[in-house]
């Protein structure tokens, strides 16, 4: 009889132990979720920024061939600017 109370012992020590390794698996598991969920963010947020740089750099560039001395092209260039202002203005409206 005592072998097989025993192995019933046994037996429920390791299942007590399984269900410990099961819940800190679980608990490694959610903490990966959470840091995915992180970088995926950090992620788009870093793709949105890298897309308004580029925007930026075109409207950079194309202020550069436009660069001139005559009272045209500065009004181009503060019509530019303020096309720049407002979709800045746009993103952050976007962003909330």
């Amino acid at each position: 009889m005592s072998t097989v109370a025993d192995q019933l012992d046994s037996v429920l020590h390791k299942t007590a132990r399984l269900i410990e390794l099961c819940n800190a698996l679980q608990e490694e598991n959610d903490l990966l979720k959470q840091e995915n969920e992180s970088v995926k963010a950090a992620l788009t947020s870093s793709r949105t920024k890298n897309a308004e740089l580029e925007e930026k750099l075109r409207v950079l560039k194309l202020a550069k061939s436009l660069e001139g001395t005559s009272e045209k092209s500065l009004d181009i260039k503060q019509k530019i600017n303020e096309f720049v202002r407002e979709i800045d203005k746009c993103v952050v409206l976007l962003k909330k």
